[in-house]
């Protein structure tokens, strides 16, 4: 028998719900009519102008006489395109993404001295408070990483000194003292999540001294701490790929509104984090996985591409998939022919990929990049879209042999070194509050007293 909407009397919130619906509403053509840019984005597709950036571009087009060009796409980190850092990492077999956090925070890569004293600085800051993670990670352990990470990010202003001061001296320490915690923060958030929500055994491994970012969340995270080299780059590798991406991205232009208003470092990269978590930024990655194991399911060869078109023309008709009519990994609000980040991860996971038995899941990654644009071209008339990182970095963590709990929190462990740099430059160099305006709607009307109404 179906089931039966709450009365009134049942369900006091469903009623308010009612209440709410039957006075509230906004149409979506008024604010065309009306130019509201919604999303800050202009009616072209480009983002609102909303301010001035030295430390990362963002570059999938170019504007010939108002229209947007499509171009392939590149990741600029103060002035560097980022697979010229990489190739020159990989060269030199290094890691990088120590590297990567020097240059944006300070605009130029680090010589040796400086990255040698840079590395061990971060090492000095990553052991977490005395009593911190009894206190505030196990007596109050979180099913979702990201809450906890914000959560032990607000914590952390109880431990500070001076978690006000706004003078870049002190916004540098609280920076660098974030960066270099936060992964340690993650991996006991997780290992308490598995003891208390997924009744796992846990383990609680300390910093050791000499790892780069990449290997100390490895072996801080495996029971056993063993990890190879070529572990340790790739996930080196999507950390510096998920370093920064401009002023303009959802967390970022958080944590850049929230420092504008003259917050403390702590309130706006938690509310950074708030904003990662989100489906629509972060944890795309998530859904990408669950769209792989899918069509595994119905397409057992990955080189039958008649087999995965179909698979994906009944994705985007809802037909198949989680109903949303989304190929998930496909499309980018600025990159057109290709995402820099995407075929970078494809092309590095290749042999990791053969080595771990993965090569069928990856082959099929491969298929959707490039299916997916031409089944959503014929079905959807979408022109110029290609695969995001999103496509092929959820299957590099899980490669990695890393929960899927840790998909978007690692993310956030690469990301935080653009929040900090952009906090800086937003606290030293604007100085005006973001203030955009909203066009109010509401009629006037006649107050009626409570014994008429």
């Amino acid at each position: 028998m179906p089931v039966q909407a709450e009365t009134r009397e049942d369900s006091p919130i469903a009623y308010l719900c009612e209440e709410y619906l039957k006075n509230n509403f906004i149409d979506p053509e008024m604010c065309e009519r009306l130019g509201v840019k919604r999303g800050l984005r202009n009616p072209d597709g480009t983002g609102v102008l909303a301010g001035l950036t030295n430390i990362c571009d963002v570059v999938g087009y170019s504007m010939s006489h108002g229209v947007r060009v499509p171009a392939h796409g590149q990741l600029i980190y103060r002035g560097y395109d980022v697979r010229t850092l990489v190739e020159e990492a990989q060269r030199e077999d290094r890691f990088l993404f120590e590297d990567v956090i020097y240059l944006l925070l300070f605009g130029r890569l680090p010589t040796r001295q400086q990255a040698e004293h840079f590395l061990g600085t971060l090492e000095s800051y990553r052991a977490l408070p005395d009593h911190f993670a009894e206190d505030m990670i196990m007596k109050a352990p979180s099913p979702n990483i990201m809450n906890k990470l914000a959560r032990s990010v607000l914590a952390l202003y109880s431990y500070d000194e001076d978690p006000e001061g706004q003078s870049l001296e002190n916004l540098m320490r609280q920076s660098i003292g974030l960066i270099a915690s936060l992964p340690t923060i993650m991996v006991n958030a997780y290992q308490i999540k598995r003891r208390v929500y997924d009744r796992e055994s846990m383990f609680w491994h300390l910093p050791q001294p000499g790892q780069s970012t990449a290997e100390h969340i490895l072996a801080t995270n495996r029971a056993d701490q063993k990890f190879t080299r070529e572990e340790a780059r790739l996930l080196d590798l999507c950390l510096v790929l998920h370093a920064d991406h401009g002023g303009g991205n959802n967390s970022t232009f958080t944590c850049r509104v929230l420092s504008s208003a003259g917050t403390d470092t702590y309130s706006a990269i938690a509310a950074a984090i708030g904003s990662l978590k989100g489906a629509r930024h972060g944890g795309a990655n998530h859904k990408v996985m669950e769209m792989l194991d899918g069509l595994l399911a119905v397409v057992p060869d990955p080189d039958d591409e008649a087999a995965v078109t179909h698979a994906l023309r009944r994705i985007l008709r809802k037909e198949a998939g989680d109903g949303s009519g989304l190929i998930y990994g496909i499309g980018h609000a600025v990159y057109t022919k290709s995402d820099p980040r995407a075929v970078i991860l494809r092309r590095s996971a290749h042999r990791l990929a053969e080595e771990k038995g993965f090569a069928r899941e990856l082959r099929m990654l491969c298929a959707v990049e490039r299916l997916g644009p031409v089944v959503m071209r014929e079905e959807k008339g979408v022109e110029n879209i290609c695969a995001n990182v999103d496509l092929f970095s959820g299957l590099i963590y899980r490669m990695l042999g890393l929960s899927e709990d840790l998909f978007t929190p690692l993310f956030a462990i690469s990301r935080i070194a653009g929040w900090c740099a952009h906090r800086m430059e937003e606290v030293v160099f604007s100085g005006r509050i973001m203030r955009p305006a909203y066009k109010y709607l509401g009629a006037p009307q006649t107050y009626v007293p409570l014994a008429a109404r």
